[in-house]
Order: C-alpha cells, then sequence, then structure tokens
C-alpha cells in the first residue's frame, strides 16, 4: 500500500509501514532523491525566516541541510548520533524516535555551540512527527545559547500539522491497518 502526494509540486508514492495493529504511517525518505530534497530546499527557504545557521539531527535531515545550505550560502551543524574524535567537547540530549527503537542521544560539538551563540538557527527535519527529535535538538540550540528563529520540515506527521510552530511544506497523514486516513 501507498500513500500518494504532491511534495515541492512533484508527484511521490509513499509506502505505508505498520506502527503497530492500528497504526501505520506514510515512509517518507529523502536519500537518494536528489530532484525532490532540490525542490523541498527552495519551497523551505521561501518560507524560512532571516537566519544565520541551519542545524538538523542526524541522518534524514543531512541532505535537506546540505541543499538549505547550498541554495542560500548559510552553513549548517548536524547533531550527532555520536560523539567524534574531531570534537573538542559535547553537548548531550536524549532523543526517543518512533521510527527509531529505543533511546538515542544527539551531540553538539562545542567548537559549533561557540560559533552559533547570539545567532539566528532554524532547525531542519525532513519529517516532524512526534516531535521529539526537534525538542532534543532544540534542547541543543538553547545550550549553545543561539537563537531559534524557525521549526522547518518537509512534512508534518498527525498532529504536527496543528502545531503553530513548525513550518512544513505538506501535511503527512496517519492511516489505520487497513491504509485508510485516520
Amino acid at each position: 500500500m501507498y500513500h500518494s502526494m504532491k511534495i515541492a509540486g512533484l508527484d511521490r508514492n509513499l509506502p505505508l509501514c505498520p506502527l503497530n495493529e492500528k497504526l501505520q504511517i506514510g515512509a517518507f525518505v529523502i536519500f537518494g532523491d536528489a530532484e525532490l530534497t532540490v525542490a523541498c530546499a527552495e519551497e523551505l527557504l521561501k518560507k524560512a525566516p532571516e537566519f544565520d545557521y541551519i542545524i538538523t539531527a542526524e541522518a534524514k535531515g543531512i541532505p535537506l541541510a546540505h541543499e538549505m545550505s547550498r541554495q542560500s550560502g548559510k552553513k549548517y551543524f548536524v547533531a550527532r548520533k555520536k560523539p567524534k574524535l574531531y570534537m573538542t567537547g559535547v553537548f548531550d540530549v536524549v532523543v526517543n524516535s518512533i521510527t527509531t527503537e529505543g533511546e538515542q542521544h544527539l551531540y553538539l560539538d562545542t567548537a559549533e555551540a561557540d560559533e552559533m551563540k547570539g545567532k539566528k538557527v532554524i532547525i531542519i527535519d525532513d519529517v516532524i512527527s512526534t516531535g521529539e527529535s526537534l525538542k532534543a535538538v532544540q534542547k541543543l540550540v538553547a545550550e549553545a545559547q543561539a537563537n531559534l528563529v524557525g521549526n522547518m520540515a518537509i512534512l508534518a506527521e498527525g498532529d504536527a500539522a496543528d502545531r503553530d510552530d513548525i513550518i512544513y511544506l505538506e501535511r503527512l497523514p496517519l492511516f489505520d491497518a487497513e491504509g485508510n486516513v485516520i
């Protein structure tokens, strides 16, 4: 089963994936879809508030953040899933995402945090659903003492589409076990 939708002017079919016996989600994977990545970045930048930097959580937001950076000329940062040897120090927050099993952590290099301090930052993601990943990145931005000016995503899933603190391109519904929109 698929959910067909238009995203940034492009038609895409999202496979439905069960979360449990009663609920399915439309799987949106931007990896490898350069045409969609470029189009979504362009459309999000039209809606973006004035900003100095972009930040995203590792991993699916990276191609989007990269393309938005390329188009805008603004630098982007990645909140990493594990600390890296090159990091001069780290901030660490916990995240529980519906698409990844178990507790995860996100890390931000203190050198990157120093660069963001006092600057206008937008958070970018592919899909915002429960908002757990978003909350974790927001905590990192706050710890860096940066000014969060926007939360942006290609898709807002379920109740996230009703939030007034998210800028997004399209609403992604949730589906019951038979594939009906709920």
